[in-house]
Formats: C-alpha cells, sequence, structure tokens
C-alpha cells in the first residue's frame, strides 16, 4: 500500500498538502554524518521536489518525464514521457499519483505500474502540488480556480474561483483547504462544499506561496516582502512580519515547528521568527538565494540554494552545522522521510536532472 508523502514543508502540527497526511510520522531526527548512497540521472533539469511512497521515490523534470526510482537502489521502475513540462511534484496517495503539468493537464496515474487512469484539462498553468482530501483531489490552476476531481475517475465534483492566479498547493487542515493567491486574499474553503468560509482575508499583496498551518494559525509570506500570521478561526491578522533594514520579496512558503517560522528570501536571507510574536530570532545569510521552500526535520533547517549548496542549520540558533555542494543549483526542496525498515534516508533534486539519496 502507497502512503501520501510528506513534501516541501515539515510541521509539527500542520498536513500540508504537496505533501503530507495524516497517517504519515513526521521525521524526528536525520542522523548527523550523511553520505550518498545512489544517483539517478533524469534526462532534464528537475525543479520539483521529489515524493516517495514506501519502496518508491517519484520524481518529474521540466520537459515532461515522470520516473518512478526504487528507493533502495536508485535503479528506473518505470518512466512516462508526457511531452510537456512538470514543475508541480506528483502527490501520491495510496495506489494514486496526481500531477499537473504546465500546459494545464491533470493527470491520475497508477503508482505502482505507471498507467494513466484518467486525464482532465484546466485553463492555466500548474504550479501547485495535488492535494488528497477523502476520495477526492484538489487541484489549483493560474486559471485563479481551485478544482476537486473524484480520485477515482476523475468526475469533477466542484470548482472554487478566485479574483487571480493561484501558484499554491492547496493546504489541508480538518474539512477546511486554505490558498493564498496572487489576487492578494488568504481563502478558506469548506472542502465539502467547496464554498469560502467567511470573507477572503486580505493580504496586502500577491502570493505564489503554499499556507502553512499551525493548530489556528495560518503563515504565509507575500511577495511584497512581508509574513503574515492569521487566526483562521476568527479572520483576525496575529502579526506581520517586515525586514526594517532592508526589503524583502518571499517566492517561497514558510516552514513551522513547535513555535519557530523559517523563511528564506529571493534577497538571500533565512529568518527564523517566533510564532506567537513574529519577532525574528536569528537570521543565516545564503551566498545566492533559496527558491526552495526551508524544511525543518527535528532540531535542524534544511536549505536548498541556487548556488548548489544543500545547507543545514540548527534551528535554535541558526548555525550551520553541514553542507553538500555540486556544480548546479538546487531549485527543489529536499524530503526527508523513513524508510520501511524505520532509517532515515534524505531524496534532493538539482537542475542538473540528478536525484540524490543520502542516508
Amino acid at each position: 500500500m502507497f502512503l501520501t508523502l510528506v513534501g516541501v514543508v515539515f510541521l509539527s502540527m500542520w498536513l500540508i498538502s504537496t505533501h503530507a497526511a495524516a497517517e504519515n510520522e513526521i521525521v524526528r531526527s536525520v542522523p548527523e554524518n550523511l553520505s550518498v548512497q545512489w544517483e539517478f540521472q533524469a534526462d532534464e533539469a528537475i525543479e520539483a521536489a521529489p515524493v516517495v511512497a514506501e519502496k518508491l521515490i517519484f520524481v518529474a523534470d521540466v520537459m515532461g518525464k515522470l520516473y518512478a526510482v526504487d528507493r533502495s537502489n536508485g535503479k528506473l521502475v518505470w518512466n512516462h514521457d508526457f511531452d510537456t513540462g512538470f514543475i508541480a511534484a506528483p502527490a501520491v496517495q495510496e495506489n494514486r499519483l496526481v500531477i499537473g503539468d504546465v500546459e494545464g493537464n491533470v493527470y491520475a496515474i497508477e503508482a505502482d505500474s505507471g498507467t494513466i487512469v484518467w486525464q482532465k484539462q484546466t485553463d492555466g498553468e500548474i504550479n501547485g502540488s495535488a492535494a488528497f482530501y477523502k476520495s477526492t483531489v484538489l487541484v489549483t490552476s493560474q486559471d485563479g480556480s481551485l478544482y476537486s476531481f473524484e480520485s477515482d475517475d476523475g468526475t469533477l465534483k466542484w470548482t472554487y474561483q478566485t479574483d487571480d492566479q493561484i501558484r499554491c498547493s492547496p493546504t489541508i487542515a480538518g474539512t477546511r483547504t486554505f490558498l493564498g493567491g496572487c489576487d492578494g486574499r488568504l481563502h478558506v474553503v469548506d472542502l465539502e462544499t467547496g464554498k469560502g468560509i467567511g470573507e477572503p482575508m486580505p493580504l496586502g499583496g500577491p502570493t505564489g506561496s503554499t499556507v502553512a498551518v499551525a493548530g489556528n494559525l495560518a503563515v504565509l509570506p507575500i511577495m511584497d516582502g512581508a509574513v503574515l500570521s492569521f487566526d483562521w478561526k476568527t479572520a483576525k491578522q496575529i502579526w506581520r512580519y517586515v525586514d526594517e533594514e532592508r526589503s524583502q520579496e518571499y517566492r517561497s512558503s514558510a516552514a513551522i515547528q513547535a513555535n519557530t517560522v523559517v523563511v528564506s528570501s529571493q534577497k538571500k536571507q533565512v529568518d527564523a521568527l517566533s510564532l506567537k510574536t513574529g519577532e525574528r530570532l536569528w537570521r543565516y545569510s545564503l551566498q545566492r538565494r533559496a527558491d526552495a521552500s526551508p524544511v525543518i526535520a527535528g532540531d535542524d533547517v534544511w536549505i536548498a540554494a541556487t548556488d548548489g549548496r544543500l545547507i543545514r542549520l540548527s534551528l535554535q540558533e541558526g548555525k550551520e552545522i553541514w553542507k553538500f555542494e555540486i556544480r548546479g543549483s538546487f531549485v527543489a526542496a529536499p524530503v526527508i522521510e523513513k524508510t520501511p525498515s524505520g532509517s532515515v534516508q534524505l531524496y534532493v533534486a538539482d537542475d542538473n536532472g540528478i536525484l540524490r539519496c543520502f542516508e
């Protein structure tokens, strides 16, 4: 049986779409001394995070090829060439893999064989990973819509429309999903009905970031250089973080663990903020920007940067603990998962099309 994967952001209290499910055990720690166990070479650059389901890991390249790779040895199990392009990561639940492409197509595929089960069309590029809710799969599109499809046959259940593009993944918490939009609003949608819950909350600018939800708090960076926290139950803004020294720009998503929020900006800064107050706790400066979202596992923050460095930082102090360098760029976030035997592996892909497994 395949399990829904953990993806670009690890949270102690949040189930992220692209990326996590209730039955998954969140990785609490990663071994100190990591080494490359295997490498897999795709045909083209990889700009979306890999995803894991039991014995397989799935990754898609920018020219439209989807690969299933054996986790134990990095050998190809199957691939399918869609002759398009993928910048969104796949999502997996049980034996169903769903992925959207740059032309707005949504594909549902048998994860163990690569057989296409159904295909649907949206009217815009798909940037975010899909999310599963009960028997449905949620997909966002740059046409401004959130789509709910029946997972088994692709029947459209409902559509939620915003006023501009949606580039994020849907975040699921209970029976709600959260969307940050290019319309500069935070949307909360009832997953049973597809209707908005209350009025969307104003952000003060557009965002393509995926919402991070921890308890009753929703945290979201916007492109204009602010990080905002809302109490989604009361629809009230709790805090707003802005760098008073130098204006920042956010294109990735926040990661949350316990009382700490970690964000990375286009101005090469990694900041840790207090979840309660938004106060900056520490800062780590990169040599180049990180397009990928930070990942938290245990006591560490993982940053995949465009200068080809994978960096491990202390969550408490922001000190560099470990790094791995390549000739190329990391655009997608790493994924950290337990193996069926209980060991911990880290996977990261780069713009040379190489997927690496560390253990």
